[in-house]
């Protein structure tokens, strides 16, 4: 017989099951979760960019050009800091949505 507990035990066993299928992507994706296949794309996008900042950066280094190389280096930093802050953002509207009034 199914009962209760065993449901929310499967459910809860399949949920953490998706949320580790990507989770070295969730660093390069604005949302806390990749629930889809355009959620992935974009954190894939994300990440080429990332590696294609972080190579230019030793490429300018390597032809000496310090500042460039600087500016390049900085632009990189701030793409995993920015979605960060993004995810934070989301995170906190979706639980003030969770959050109902005491008369309903």
């Amino acid at each position: 017989m199914i009962t209760r507990s065993k449901l929310v035990e499967q459910l809860r066993d399949s949920q953490i099951r998706s949320q580790h299928k990507w989770s070295p992507l969730v660093i390069f994706s604005p949302k806390p979760n990749l629930s889809t296949w355009v959620d992935v794309a974009v954190a894939i996008l994300w990440a080429t960019l990332f590696v294609v900042l972080v190579t230019s950066s030793y490429m300018t280094l390597y032809f000496r050009h310090f500042w460039l190389s600087f500016a390049i280096i900085c632009l990189g930093i701030l793409i995993p800091i920015r979605l960060r802050i993004s995810r934070q953002t989301i995170a906190r509207k979706k639980d003030r949505r969770l959050l109902l009034p005491l008369s309903m």
